[in-house]
């Protein structure tokens, strides 16, 4: 499968394309600074740029199968970051017929979270939180075949392969999960029919 991964210099978009490398895709990791990426392999190419420029996003997505997106913000502050790559992405899926989209947000967008935790996440997380939930939503009326990762902390980077999954609301788990094993679920999501239009909660 062609994949082109938006965000690949950030930790998680690191392991996305070093897994997806190691699954035999081919992968385009579009980034802003290349000197992130310290993978060479001939399965994949580097596409520098902003995803918030349409055209930049459109080329990189021209001839791929699919889309997986691990853009993040940097800060707590007010950002329409996430909400504006999303539809520059979405706009260029449309333009050249890619369908399939994997979309790494955040445990907390449908005020899931329960107790005093939920309660400290939609506190100190609302402006990142409310940003995810724009491009959640936009996604949901794009008519493309979308998956939405809701993952609880992120946390250390050792694949375990095993992890809890909810449809609705956040697992019972530990309230967290590696940055790998976060990943190895979007690349498992993005061939398996059953989480199609799903967005799912992530957790040990």
């Amino acid at each position: 499968m062609k994949i082109v991964v938006f965000g690949a210099g950030g930790r998680t978009g690191r392991q996305v394309v070093q897994q997806a490398l190691e699954q035999g895709h081919d992968v385009t990791a579009f980034v802003r600074s290349p000197h992130r990426l310290d993978t060479v392999q001939a399965a994949l190419r580097i596409a520098q740029g902003d995803a918030r420029n349409g055209e930049a996003a459109a080329a990189a997505i021209a001839g791929q199968d699919a889309v997986i997106s691990c853009i993040g913000t940097k800060g707590l502050g007010r950002t329409t970051l996430l909400s504006e790559t999303a539809e520059r992405i979405i706009a260029g899926m449309k333009r050249h017929g890619v369908p399939r989209i994997v979309y790494l947000a955040s445990a907390g967008i449908e005020q899931e979270i329960p107790g005093f935790s939920g309660f400290l996440a939609q506190k100190l997380l609302r402006h990142v939180l409310a940003d995810h939930r724009r491009a959640a939503e936009a996604l949901k009326a794009s008519g493309l075949e979308w998956t939405i990762a809701r993952p609880m902390q992120l946390a250390g980077r050792k694949l375990k392969g095993m992890y809890l999954e909810a449809r609705h609301g956040v697992p019972a788990g530990k309230g967290r999960i590696s940055r790998a094993d976060t990943a190895h679920f979007l690349l498992k999501s993005l061939t398996d029919p059953l989480y199609n239009r799903q967005s799912i909660g992530l957790s040990y």
